[in-house]
């Protein structure tokens, strides 16, 4: 999903409706509870629906990338990597990313230099150079 707002698109609508739930239900939602999130943030969600034809939904932060790239001023990584820099990002910039990143429920456990080190091979896998 993105924050752009939560249509009933071809991959959401017929999977929501094969299980009962009207998208436009789950649109409305959505968009309800990121209306406070940036425009075109890409969010993703997990949507549970239940046998009685309820569902529930957690949303989750944006992948590490997409940070990377908006930090960076970037659309796309590169198409080779290592070879091609497309962009830089500071030490200051993966340092950020990290500590949101910690605080994820699955990453909080996690030292923040293990975070920031993931961050920085994530960079170099699409091309974005770190400087200090």
């Amino acid at each position: 999903m993105s924050r752009k707002g939560a249509i009933p698109t071809v991959s959401a609508g017929p999977a929501l409706g094969q299980r009962g739930v009207k998208s436009i239900d789950f649109c409305k939602q959505f968009n309800d509870r990121t209306k406070n999130m940036i425009p075109d943030t890409p969010i993703p969600t997990v949507i549970t629906v239940k046998p009685d034809r309820t569902f529930n939904f957690e949303t989750r932060p944006p992948v590490v990338s997409w940070f990377l790239k908006r930090a960076a001023g970037v659309q796309k990584g590169s198409a080779t990597p290592g070879t091609l820099v497309v962009g830089k990002v500071t030490l200051k910039h993966v340092y950020e990313i990290g500590k949101f990143k910690k605080m994820q429920q699955n990453m909080v456990h996690l030292e923040l230099e293990s975070i920031v080190k993931s961050i920085i091979a994530s960079a170099k896998s699409i091309g974005i150079e770190v400087i200090r």
